[in-house]
């Protein structure tokens, strides 16, 4: 789809192609709608970037607890989760794995009171782990901060795939 496409579509069109390129966040989407033209992928990005950084820190950590924790099972995770999950090799991992990353994900979740957030696409289940065990012991501004870059990478790969389908994905299958 060209950004010609894009800038014709109907706000509800909009919304059902791009409404979730912040996980079940859609209202970041209808937000920026109304500053159409756009002039290509790195303005929508521009437009959702800069609208997640006038939030509130208390919207910022609204965002993050929009997201699932890593390794839940499919039936609760959005399609797009469910792909990033799978191309980072977390449905693949075996149950002393799994039951390790869930392990680090609740106190991740209980430290902070939102999900850990990677851009699961870009990492493999040992650089997920990694960060996961870094990340935990950091301080809550920093994290709440960290964890809106890396949203931030999941919209900018969400869109891309929607404006660029035929782009090659990567599986990252690399144990904890």
């Amino acid at each position: 789809m060209d950004i010609n496409a894009v800038n014709a579509l109907t706000y509800e069109e909009f919304l059902e192609i791009f409404g979730n390129v912040v996980e079940k966040c859609p209202i970041i989407l209808a937000a920026i709608w109304s500053n159409r033209p756009f002039r290509g992928v790195a303005d929508i990005e521009a437009q959702i970037s800069d609208f997640i950084d006038s939030l509130p820190e208390s919207g910022k950590e609204g965002i993050l607890r929009c997201h699932p924790d890593l390794s839940l099972p499919a039936v609760s995770l959005t399609r797009d989760s469910v792909d990033e999950q799978r191309a980072a090799g977390l449905v693949c991992m075996d149950s002393d794995e799994r039951a390790l990353l869930l392990e680090l994900c609740a106190r991740y979740r209980q430290r902070f009171g939102f999900p850990f957030v990677i851009c699961a696409r870009a990492n493999s289940v040992e650089s997920i782990g990694r960060a996961l065990r870094e990340r935990v012991n950091r301080e809550r501004a920093q994290e709440r901060e960290r964890g809106i870059e890396e949203v931030k990478k999941i919209c900018s790969l969400r869109l891309r795939q929607i404006l660029q389908p035929h782009t090659e994905r990567s599986i990252n299958t690399t144990k904890l």
